[in-house]
């Protein structure tokens, strides 16, 4: 970010200052859309570091005056012992509430976008806050009650150890004033982050230490790893990302391999594999399901369903011929069921690989796994094969990852015949070969890169922020999905998914198919289908069905057009 807005400003013309008021007027934006009476009237206080973090929260206190809103800014700092542009919006801010300035607001205020909901005077204070006693100073005597609005612009993205002194101090204020309010059953403050909550390293997903837990954060161009990876992303509170104006065409040379999958990726493969007057259940492709056993027919019925309502055209659970009766009888009454050789124990045998493979033959993409069943050898070595010989796209879930565990160095996808795996974290330590290495997953973006490089696949890594890792090396961090996508079956409801995405990607795409982009969109729909169900049920009591039941209505939402008749 740092080389983005420095080749801006050189490539472009484009002056740094102006890149921190677009930041500053897009903050004030975001804080006016949380305040049900809007910014008029408000009490604001804003903590500023010395750095352009603190330079964009100077900048904001001015345009929030303007507005009509009650601004305090505290510099934890001396004016004089700043630099570059910070200063200017120092030295600003300071001469302004020097001159006891009242300020009204202007038409040229409300054209540059803020609304301005009712007219009145505004307000701002400045005040150098040098050592602990300033600070209880202003708080004892200035600032005796909580503000509407807390804004935190302490440190932006330069920060690499923990908070001391009187920064952790002020960190440690506004956490308390968040808990107090909150504890009393009221929303105020509004603790609103510049760019990233004070207190987090940038670059890395842990906590280095105390760190402002925010409602609202206001990142600027592009997100950080801070930002979407927890649990350094739970002090982010609400995430908005804010164009500043820095070139599209420096962003998208950046050289760095992570990534946030946004709606219009998913809407990017929904358009490409839309339904024409033309098509039928042929053209969108079969998904075959080898899962379920004697034992564990539920996620083969599970895994089924969501194949079908994900949008595939024809959907077959293949499993044991013990389970076919049991999981007959629950699946979706368009769900097609085969029935293969067994182990004494009722999960599928060695034996069952040519009609496996028949039935292969006529589908578009395979998944294998959900309910399989490890125990037995024989499955094993089942599994086994089916991923040297796989015919067809294949999706490798639960117990056939577990049958794989740790992973063969040999097995590997290609480009033509991809492998997707979708391990959870403790399925993923298993491939890993460290079944009790708790530690083993600190990296998880790390993690999953290396081994989709290593072994050429795909790897779905569930978890808080799923995350798609591609062969190339690119990892995309998934921002849809909740808590309660941790119930018993989400798992195989996700398989369902992106089996029947690949699926409708090779019937209706052939060659032209993606299976990263297939994989990234089933992902993303999943998640967000799961945030529908808990909008509507809560997390706490939402199942996998209602995942799959809120499919449609997720994939309506971002691309209406393309669902009508």
């Amino acid at each position: 970010m740092r080389e983005i807005d420095r080749l801006t400003t050189e490539q472009f013309a484009i002056p740094s200052l102006l890149l921190m008021e677009t930041a500053a007027r897009a903050a004030a934006q975001a804080i006016e859309e949380r305040l049900p009476d809007g910014i008029t009237g408000a009490s604001i206080l804003i903590l500023c570091g010395r750095g352009n973090n603190g330079g964009d929260g100077a900048a904001l206190a001015r345009l929030l005056s303007l507005c009509g809103a009650f601004v305090d800014v505290v510099l934890f700092g001396r004016v004089e012992d700043t630099k570059g542009d910070a200063r200017t919006n120092f030295e600003i801010a300071q001469r302004l509430a020097d001159g006891g300035a009242v300020f009204r607001p202007t038409d040229q205020l409300e054209a540059s976008g803020l609304t301005l909901k009712g007219r009145s005077d505004g307000y701002l204070s400045f005040t150098e806050c040098l050592n602990e006693e300033d600070w209880n100073q202003f708080l004892y005597f200035d600032f005796p009650e909580a503000p509407d609005v807390l804004v935190d612009a302490l440190f932006g993205t330069g920060l690499t150890r923990p908070l001391e002194g009187l920064h952790a101090e002020a960190v440690r204020y506004v956490n308390r004033a968040r808990a107090m309010r909150e504890a009393g059953g009221a929303s105020q403050p509004l603790v609103v982050s510049l760019d990233l909550p004070s207190g987090l390293n940038a670059d890395v997903s842990t906590l280095i230490g105390d760190a402002v837990r925010a409602h609202l954060t206001v990142t600027f161009t592009a997100p950080k790893p801070a930002n979407v990876l927890p649990p350094a992303s739970y002090c982010n509170g609400k995430l908005v990302i804010a164009d500043i104006g820095s070139p599209a065409k420096l962003i998208d040379a950046a050289p760095s391999q992570l990534f946030l999958t946004e709606d219009q990726d998913a809407r990017q493969w929904l358009r490409q594999t839309r339904y024409t007057p033309d098509s039928y259940k042929n053209t969108h492709g079969h998904a075959l399901l080898v899962a379920g056993s004697r034992r564990y027919s539920g996620a083969a019925v599970l895994c089924g369903d969501a194949a079908m309502r994900a949008g595939a055209g024809l959907v077959t659970v293949a499993t044991p011929a013990s389970a076919v009766a049991p999981v007959a009888a629950r699946l979706m009454p368009e769900v097609m069921t085969a029935a293969l050789p067994e182990t004494s124990d009722g999960a599928v045998s060695e034996e069952a690989i040519e009609i496996v493979s028949q039935l292969s033959e006529r589908a578009q993409a395979v998944a294998l796994g959900p309910g399989l069943s490890a125990e037995n050898e024989g499955t094993r070595r089942f599994v086994r094969a089916m991923v040297e010989h796989r015919m067809k796209p294949l999706v490798l879930d639960a117990d056939a990852l577990n049958s794989l565990a740790p992973w063969p160095t040999e097995l590997r996808g290609t480009a033509e015949l991809p492998l997707i795996l979708t391990p959870h974290e403790g399925e993923m330590r298993r491939l890993l070969g460290g079944a009790n290495d708790e530690g083993g997953l600190a990296d998880r973006v790390g993690t999953a890169r290396a081994f989709a490089v290593k072994h050429e696949l795909i790897l779905v890594l569930k978890g808080s922020r799923t995350l798609v890792a591609a062969t190339d090396g690119r990892v995309f961090i998934n921002p849809t999905g909740n808590a309660g996508l941790g119930t018993a079956g989400a798992g195989d409801t996700l398989t369902g998914i992106i089996t029947g995405f690949l699926a409708q990607a090779y019937g209706t795409l052939a060659d032209q198919a993606d299976a990263l982009l297939a994989t990234l969109s089933a992902v993303y729909l999943g998640g967000m289908a799961g945030d529908l169900a808990a909008r509507e049920l809560g997390m706490r009591t939402m199942t996998a069905s209602d995942i799959r039941r809120h499919l449609g209505a997720a994939i309506r939402t971002l691309d209406a057009e393309g669902e009508r008749p």
